[in-house]
């Protein structure tokens, strides 16, 4: 069953009430508190009831709601898993000692090291299974690609009036920016932060689909978006859409450096999850061909296993690309100090 999906945190946390969890005793049941609202997601979970017999109740939200509706409920909180769509979020509900530690060879033989979340011994807090990059998109008719191709560039004069993004304070920009962080230092941060905000066409607003759009229609000529929206847009059958795509370029950023920031969905077994076979269960199953294959082509994410495959032809057609090799939990870390500097440069 699925519960209505909130407005706001808010009114998550204030409204909070007990799950219709009532089961008999043969049947198993999942509590799945998500992040994730994509439809394709259904036959995800579809699946896994129809291999398993576990029946998923599941609470839709956005991530800020999900941790609200954790802590005010507690250690009384029927959640078994909990799936959020960003790093720092991840890194969050880690440090807020919200999820329990998970061993499994499953697991650690085929999600990453670098995308999961701390391991004191025990196993990991939380894992990644899916990616997508944080990639830069040009006006083809205005902008030559060697002027945009490293995340600098954004803060560099002579993109003076052509940027446009959405909030800096949005989640997939504040782990944006606490990976540069990490690669460039504190002062170099700051001072390109103060840049991106010199070289804004319009004050941030919107969403990613939103910057694309901009910057097809030159309101400005610089954007950023991560990859699921743009690859949306190629894949889409309406032709304003696609004469969106014909009208803009894509790079991935610092290739001849660093890599890509790339950004994930992950999840984790909740602290207090009164049914954790299951949840553990779930999680591998995360992580199985199938189910990597649902992330791919039902939302234009790439698999984390090796070797997973997919039939998107959006993915195909983007390339393969370096990404950053850092742990994904350090943009979570490097938050705070990032919103710090975001409130001191003036970027909204």
């Amino acid at each position: 069953m699925k519960i209505p999906r909130a407005l706001a945190a808010a009114s998550l946390a204030a409204c909070v009430t007990a799950l219709p969890l009532a089961a008999s005793a043969q049947e198993k049941v999942l509590n799945l508190y998500s992040a994730r609202h994509y439809q394709t997601d259904e036959a995800l979970y579809a699946n896994f009831s129809k291999a398993t017999g576990v029946r998923i109740n599941r609470v839709d939200a956005d991530d800020a709601g999900i941790l609200a509706r954790l802590k005010s409920e507690g250690t009384a909180s029927p959640a078994d898993v909990i799936l959020l769509v960003d790093a720092a979020r991840l890194w969050r509900a880690e440090t807020d000692g919200l999820f329990q530690p998970v061993k499994s060879a499953v697991l650690e033989s085929r999600i990453p090291a670098t995308l999961r979340g701390a391991d004191a011994g025990q196993g990991s807090q939380w894992f990644g299974f899916s990616t997508r990059g944080r990639v830069i998109v040009y006006n083809k008719a205005s902008v030559a690609k060697a002027d945009a191709d490293t995340y600098e560039e954004l803060g560099d004069p002579k993109n003076k009036g052509k940027v446009c993004t959405r909030s800096g304070s949005h989640p997939y920009n504040l782990s944006l920016f606490g990976a540069v962080m990490q690669h460039l230092g504190e002062p170099a941060t700051e001072a390109w932060l103060k840049g991106m905000v010199a070289n804004m066409a319009r004050a941030p607003k919107g969403g990613d689909t939103d910057q694309i759009k901009a910057v097809a229609s030159g309101e400005c000529q610089i954007a950023l978006t991560n990859t699921y929206y743009l690859a949306r847009m190629m894949r889409s059958s309406n032709p304003d859409d696609r004469a969106v795509v014909e009208k803009v370029g894509v790079v991935f950023p610092n290739q001849s450096s660093w890599g890509t920031h790339v950004n994930i969905a992950g999840a984790g077994i909740a602290k207090n999850s009164p049914n954790r076979t299951a949840a553990q269960q779930f999680l591998e199953y995360l992580a199985s061909e199938q189910a990597q294959a649902y992330f791919a082509d039902g939302n234009n994410e790439w698999p984390v296993v090796a070797g997973a495959k997919t039939t998107n032809p959006a993915l195909d057609a983007l390339g393969p690309f370096k990404a950053e090799t850092i742990p994904v939990s350090v943009t979570g870390m490097n938050q705070t100090k990032v919103q710090q500097m975001l409130d001191r440069v003036g970027y909204k």
